[in-house]
């Protein structure tokens, strides 16, 4: 596996180094041992899996407050996806900035977006398949979200969503602390 650590510290964009045979294609996703060398939490409390039907559905942005913020390492199996990652840690120099990365099921990138940062995906593509290994198990308490038109942010994105729930579009203007 490869790891390339991105502007915003401990986002990793993650290669796998596939084996590719007669059979197809084989890949390890996570190695806890891998993951630790580059200081990305590797305890794995939930995983999940988003099936999204159409293009342009738009997810997040989702995260949880302590202490239950969680970590993700998330991957498109198939379909194209833009995902927007944005740092919410006040301590870090890159506080309240956003990057943004494509990944989908023939690029097999995996995405590590590290405690205190949230991320939101947009669908490029009909029938998109997204698994997600999560740092902590989903407390309904701790939800927090941020809309994905918040003017505190300007979050750019290849298109207008088209499909997005109510709840992630009702989210209240992000208030810097």
């Amino acid at each position: 596996m490869k790891f390339f650590e991105q502007k915003i510290k401990g986002v990793f964009i993650i290669e796998a180094e596939s084996v590719i045979d007669d059979r197809g294609i084989f890949r390890r996703q996570f190695c806890e041992k891998e993951f630790a060398d580059h200081g990305i939490a590797n305890n794995i409390s939930q995983a999940n899996i988003s099936e999204n039907h159409h293009a342009l559905t738009l997810r997040g942005f989702h995260y949880q407050d302590h202490p239950f913020a969680e970590a993700k390492t998330l991957s498109c199996l198939r379909g194209k996806l833009y995902d927007v990652i944005v740092d919410l840690r006040e301590e870090s120099i890159t506080y309240m900035e956003w990057i943004s990365v494509e990944i989908s099921g023939d690029n097999r990138k995996c995405l590590h977006i590290p405690i205190g940062c949230a991320n939101a995906f947009l669908t490029l593509e009909k029938n998109c398949m997204i698994n997600y290994y999560i740092s902590q198990s989903y407390e309904p308490s701790a939800e927090k979200g941020i809309r994905y038109n918040d003017p505190s942010f300007d979050f750019k994105f290849p298109a207008e969503p088209i499909i997005i729930s109510d709840r992630d579009l009702n989210h209240p203007d992000f208030i810097k602390k």
